[in-house]
């Protein structure tokens, strides 16, 4: 590649330098569900920073949905699971899925799931790093998790977070979430994880007050500043192949 083509790659790059993020809505929701929730209760200022891709689930949902009552169908789930979330079906289907996304759609920079989508995304890292899933898309650079928590699972468990994960995290823990204690379990495998406390329950919240706010622009103006970093290197790879 010639140096004038590699300046052409890296201005294109740089013009769009909003962090790309992939979407994981929760369990017997949809990717339409999660983008009216999170386009309708966070601020402009927000996602106007952000390259939002909102998908759908692999599996039609096999029962009912929680939310049929505020949105209408169709409904996914992105695996099922016992009562206990020790017994997995679909799994590996699932990640297998979301690497397709990942390749058809991205490349992104990272992740940001809701509930079961959110569980999936905090252990996606972890995954990636030993080489068990999305072993054909880039490193992710970030998560932003919303009402997450841990799989249960010894054997997923062991390969998501036998080691500390060192991807910038944001993590929104609901006061009235059922699953908040199991969010704040999820923190201890983060490296400096950055938390967002709010007092709904599991839901994606609105950024109700300033400290949220100021939380959540300063996560955003260090996951840009990774991005653009990613693109910078990309470039100086570039243009030492094109010297070679």
């Amino acid at each position: 590649m010639g140096n004038l083509a590699a300046e052409d790659v890296l201005e294109s790059a740089m013009a769009n330098q909003k962090p790309r993020i992939l979407c994981l809505h929760g369990f017997r929701t949809s990717g339409d569900i999660m983008k009216k929730q999170v386009l309708g209760k966070w601020p402009e200022d927000v996602t106007s920073r952000l390259d939002l891709f909102f998908a759908d689930a692999p599996f039609p949902a096999e029962g009912k949905s929680e939310v049929e009552a505020l949105f209408p169908p169709p409904y996914y789930e992105w695996f099922q699971f016992d009562k206990e979330f020790v017994t997995y079906r679909n799994f590996d289907e699932c990640l297998h899925f979301i690497e397709e996304l990942m390749i058809k759609h991205g490349p992104f920079d990272g992740l940001m799931g809701f509930s079961q989508g959110a569980i999936l995304s905090a252990a996606l890292p972890g995954l990636q790093a030993k080489g068990l899933a999305l072993k054909r898309v880039p490193k992710l650079k970030f998560v932003v998790i919303i009402g997450g928590a841990k799989f249960k699972a010894p054997e997923v468990a062991e390969m998501a977070y036998s080691k500390k994960i060192c991807c910038p995290s944001l993590h929104f823990l609901g006061e009235m979430d059922f699953l908040r204690p199991h969010g704040e379990v999820l923190l201890h495998s983060y490296e400096e994880p950055v938390v967002i406390h709010h007092p709904r329950g599991h839901t994606v919240p609105r950024l109700l007050d300033e400290k949220s706010f100021e939380t959540m622009m300063s996560f955003l103006d260090r996951i840009e500043k990774v991005v653009v970093a990613s693109s910078n290197l990309s470039f100086e790879v570039m243009e030492a192949a094109s010297a070679a």
